[in-house]
C-alpha cells in the first residue's frame, strides 16, 4: 500500500458565506481504506462529492491516479466509483438492468451484462437478479447501490453512509464487500456514523470538523492524539474509606459517590492491582466495569461535540 491513487491538497468549497471545505488535504493508497468522521454539515459529502467530479472546488487540487480530476473529469469517473447517500436506483427496473444501465454509463458496452452479474454476485443478490428494484427489501437496494457504483471495477471507490438504515445482516455483507475490494487494491474512501465500522475496517481514520481535518492517523492513533484513559467504574456494598487507590502512579478519582467510585488510570496493568485494592479495602465489591477508550471518546474529546450532533454556525 505504498502509490496514492488519490491526493488532495488544500481544498475548499463555499456556499455563499458559508465555508463547506476549508483547506483540506490528504491522500489514498492503494489497497487502502481511509474513514471520513464528523458531525452532520462538517463537509463530508461536500469533499466526496468534488472528488467524484460533480462538484467543482474553488480552490485546491485533487489528483487520481496522477492525472488532474477537473481537467479530465470525463476519462476519471469510469475510474471512480460513487455511492451516494441516498439510494440511486430506477425503482422500476430490475436489479440486472440498473447494473447493466450503470456497466454501460461506464463505458462497458459489450460486457455489460458480465459485468452486472459478477456485481451480483459480489453483493449477494444473484438469485434477485430479475426482480423490480421497488420489490426489495431496505437493505437489499442498499447491497444494490454499492453494486451499481462497482461495477465497472473502479480503481477508487468513494463511499456515503453506505450502510444507513440497513439491517445488522446486510450491514455485515456490505462491509466485508469493501474489504474484499481493498484487498483487490481500490483505495477506498469511507464516510459513515458508525464508529465501529471504521474501527473495524478502516486503515487511516480522518476527523473533520467545521470543513476542516482536525487530526488524522490510524484508530489507535486518534485515540491517543486524545489522550484517552481507561476507566474503572466500581460499586461496593458499603462505602469505601477514603484514598483506598492511593500510591498508583496515574490514578486519579473522575467521581465519587457513597458506594461508588470511578477511577481513571494510565494503563490496563494497572487494574488487577486495582481491584485486589479495592476486595481489600473492606467495603466489599458488588460490581466493576472497565471502559477502554475508543473512537468516540476521542471524537467527543477533540470536537467537543457528538457525531451526529450538526454543526451550529454562529453568527
Amino acid at each position: 500500500m505504498d502509490a496514492a491513487l488519490v491526493e488532495v491538497s488544500h481544498l475548499r468549497k463555499s456556499y455563499g458565506p458559508r465555508m463547506a471545505v476549508d483547506d483540506v488535504s490528504f491522500s489514498v493508497n492503494a489497497g487502502e481504506i481511509v474513514g471520513l468522521l464528523g458531525p452532520n454539515g462538517a463537509g463530508k459529502t461536500t469533499t466526496l462529492s468534488i472528488l467524484a467530479t460533480v462538484l467543482k472546488p474553488d480552490g485546491g487540487k485533487v489528483r487520481i491516479a496522477g492525472c488532474d480530476a477537473q481537467q479530465r473529469a470525463g476519462a476519471l469517473r469510469r475510474r471512480l466509483g460513487f455511492v451516494p447517500q441516498s439510494v440511486a436506483l430506477y425503482p422500476s427496473l430490475s436489479a440486472l438492468q440498473n447494473l447493466e444501465l450503470f456497466a454501460r454509463f461506464h463505458g462497458l458496452a459489450r460486457a455489460a451484462r458480465g459485468a452486472a452479474m459478477a456485481a451480483l454476485e459480489a453483493v449477494g443478490l444473484s438469485e434477485r437478479a430479475n426482480d423490480a428494484v421497488l420489490t426489495m427489501s431496505g437493505g437489499m437496494k442498499r447491497r444494490l447501490n454499492l453494486a451499481c457504483g462497482i461495477v465497472h471495477g473502479p480503481e477508487v471507490l468513494l463511499l456515503d453512509e453506505p450502510t444507513v438504515g440497513v439491517d445488522p445482516q446486510s450491514r455485515e455483507k456490505i462491509l466485508r464487500i469493501v474489504g474484499n475490494l481493498s484487498q483487490t487494491g481500490a483505495a477506498i474512501i469511507y464516510s459513515t456514523h458508525y464508529m465501529e465500522e471504521v474501527e473495524r475496517i478502516c486503515d487511516r481514520v480522518l476527523l473533520i470538523d467545521r470543513g476542516q481535518v482536525i487530526a488524522g492517523g490510524t484508530v489507535r492513533e486518534i485515540i491517543a492524539l486524545a489522550g484517552g484513559q481507561p476507566r474503572l467504574e466500581i460499586s461496593f456494598h458499603g462505602e469505601a474509606p477514603s484514598g483506598w487507590y492511593a500510591g498508583l502512579a496515574g490514578v486519579r478519582e473522575l467521581a465519587c459517590e457513597p458506594g461508588k467510585a470511578v477511577l481513571q488510570f494510565a494503563d490496563l496493568g494497572q487494574l488487577s492491582e486495582l481491584l485486589q485494592r479495592a476486595r481489600a479495602c473492606g467495603a466489599g465489591v458488588l460490581e466493576f466495569s472497565v471502559h477502554s477508550p475508543n473512537l468516540s471518546d476521542a471524537f467527543m474529546s477533540l470536537t467537543g461535540h457528538g457525531l451526529r450532533d450538526p454543526v451550529v454556525e454562529s453568527n
